[in-house]
């Protein structure tokens, strides 16, 4: 394994982590709800007038926020390579989403919130998620490749 040490950002990483955290209490807090980016968009689906609102702003703010970052501070935000083709990438979108379904919510609802609320379940789906996660890496780097 070789770490690419150009690239390696602790810091950005812990600053990212620790801005995650305090939005999920602070969702939680004023809303009464868990902050799961599956459970806002999938809300929108079979919108309710009165609840519809908030979501869409959210999912705007995520993407709004790094295009205005990007307008603001181009040097802050770097290009994602991504070392996929399309059919893959699709596929595996479609997998995440068939996985945040039956595990009932995705990695930031169970990862971020449900953990910190030492739900059993959210356990199980973060285990879930992150052992997969490896099996794949695992399997495509050193198995398929």
């Amino acid at each position: 394994m070789n770490i690419d040490w150009v690239h390696f950002s602790p810091w950005a990483a812990l600053t990212g982590g620790i801005v995650l955290g305090v939005a999920s209490a602070a969702f939680v807090l004023v809303n009464g709800r868990v902050l799961g980016i599956s459970g806002i968009l999938g809300g929108l689906l079979v919108p309710q007038r009165s609840d519809a609102s908030w979501r869409v702003f959210f999912l705007l703010g995520l993407i709004l926020a790094p295009a205005s970052l990007s307008l603001i501070a181009p040097e802050l935000v770097g290009t994602p390579r991504i070392d996929a083709g399309n059919v893959s990438i699709v596929a595996a979108g479609l997998l995440v989403g068939l996985g945040t379904r039956y595990g009932s919510g995705c990695t930031s609802g169970h990862g971020v919130c449900g953990l910190s609320r030492l739900s059993p379940r959210s356990l199980v789906a973060t285990l879930a998620f992150m052992a997969s996660g490896f099996a794949t890496v695992y399997l495509i780097r050193h198995v398929l490749a």
